[in-house]
């Protein structure tokens, strides 16, 4: 029997004072900033000033080197500085509490608006897995198997644990599970989830996903709580079974992206996995920097043209809700039959302020050389005889040209009936006005939605 998933309700109270307490700290921010302005316009508008001028060079900093790096870093400190020594003390005062009025606003409305705004998913309510398996990598999420006892916890359940040693084959074990399971499921980072996924779609198997690697993109969408590991367990009881899609690269299936260009190279760098935002930092000064050269990646637009190579390109499994390309964002649907794609292309002499801006102020859509489409195939062709590649997290070398494809609804996932159930990319408004219309709907006793 299939219902939606996430079906809107009427608020309850708690809901409703969070809708009023996200309304007032919106009006509270509003109030104190137009008060500042009346008051000071001039300082107001020098403080913000300086403060963009003091972000903007610092992100700026982190993609040049030796002299450039130093002078921007003095631009930047220099700037905070002076928003300290204006005369007026309430105009250095005004910006934090703005800023503090804005989050605490932003968290109320999160908790009013619940899972009102999400798409509802179609599932069905299947009963208990009879020879559940879990499989697990110890080494995922810093240890995450041991730190939450999985192993203990799932016999305790009636899960069978196959816990993956070093030397292990994790695709033959899984093979192995597979052959006797009648829902198998992956404890562990992305890229063992891809894999034991395919698994489970070639056997026509359930798949249960348990949170237990660093980052977790593919629970996240799935509306899976990433920081209750234990509580993915709940998949093996009665559950909420839905089909997702996956996606090939080659024959390789990944459950979240494939990135090429700057992010693929920055994956194959040592310390990524330890250190991934100094990583970044220390790798972008060279290649995205002034003397740095263009990555040699081809592709087609939907409309059949020849692009010039671009610098960066995000192939996912269904299209990614992005605000900022470092992030990654998340996904509203997993189930919508498409690749997205996302390529960006840098002036090095000219776009690269551009591309630091939208990024600090998380409109990456709107650089000029962003761009992002839909489709069901996709080829990236490059005249080096390997292409690094980042795959779900596992960095790679692959021969070119480079296809990819969807597989629409190729797997069935099984996920606890009580879990969130939506991504973030689902909840969210598509814009102000949108979050408070819902706040009021809320607030009045109607869904938000």
């Amino acid at each position: 029997m299939s219902r939606p998933s996430g079906e809107a309700t009427r608020p309850s109270i708690t809901r409703r004072l969070c809708a009023l307490g996200a309304l007032l700290a919106l009006a509270a921010a509003f109030v104190v900033a137009i008060t500042a302005l009346v008051r000071d316009p001039v300082e107001l508008v020098i403080a913000v000033v300086l403060l963009v001028i003091a972000i903007v060079a610092a992100w700026a900093a982190l993609v040049r080197r030796r002299a450039a790096r130093i002078a921007l870093t003095v631009v930047a400190v220099v700037a905070l500085g002076a928003i300290a020594a204006l005369p007026d003390l309430r105009t250095f005062v005004v910006l934090p509490v703005v800023l503090v009025l804005g989050l605490l606003g932003a968290a109320a409305a999160r908790l009013a608006l619940g899972k009102d705004l999400a798409t509802p998913v179609a599932a069905g309510r299947v009963g208990p897995a009879r020879r559940g398996v879990l499989l697990m990598n110890p080494r995922s999420g810093g240890g995450k198997v041991a730190q939450f006892d999985l192993e203990k916890v799932a016999r305790s359940r009636g899960i069978t644990p196959v816990v993956l040693r070093r030397g292990d084959d994790l695709r033959a074990l899984a093979e192995e599970a597979a052959a006797h399971a009648d829902v198998i499921g992956m404890a562990g980072g992305d890229g063992s989830q891809a894999l034991v996924a395919d698994v489970a779609r070639r056997h026509g198997l359930p798949y249960v996903c348990v949170p237990a690697g660093t980052r977790n993109h593919f629970a996240l969408d799935l509306g899976l709580d990433r920081e209750n590991v234990v509580a993915a367990l709940d998949a093996y009881g009665e559950a909420l079974e839905r089909r997702v899609d996956l996606a090939l690269i080659g024959e390789r299936v990944f459950v979240n992206n494939a990135s090429l260009g700057v992010y693929a190279t920055v994956v194959q760098s040592p310390g990524y996995r330890d250190a991934k935002v100094s990583t970044v930092a220390g790798q972008l000064p060279q290649l995205l920097g002034p003397d740095s050269e263009h990555f040699d990646l081809k592709y087609r637009t939907p409309d059949g043209d020849d692009r010039p190579p671009a610098d960066i390109v995000l192939v996912s499994n269904g299209p990614y809700r992005l605000d900022r390309l470092t992030g990654f964002g998340t996904r509203e649907r997993l189930d919508n039959g498409a690749l997205g794609i996302v390529t960006v292309s840098v002036d090095r002499a000219r776009d690269l302020p551009a591309l630091i801006t939208a990024e600090l102020t998380g409109q990456i859509a709107r650089y000029p050389g962003y761009r992002s489409w839909e489709t069901a195939e996709f080829v990236v062709s490059s005249g080096q005889s390997l292409v690094d590649i980042g795959v779900d997290g596992e960095a790679l070398k692959l021969e070119p040209p480079l296809r990819f494809r969807s597989l629409p609804g190729a797997l069935r996932v099984r996920v606890p009936v009580d879990a969130p159930g939506s991504a973030p990319a689902a909840l969210a408004p598509k814009g102000m006005g949108d979050a408070v219309r819902a706040l009021f709907r809320v607030l009045a006793g109607r869904p938000a939605a």
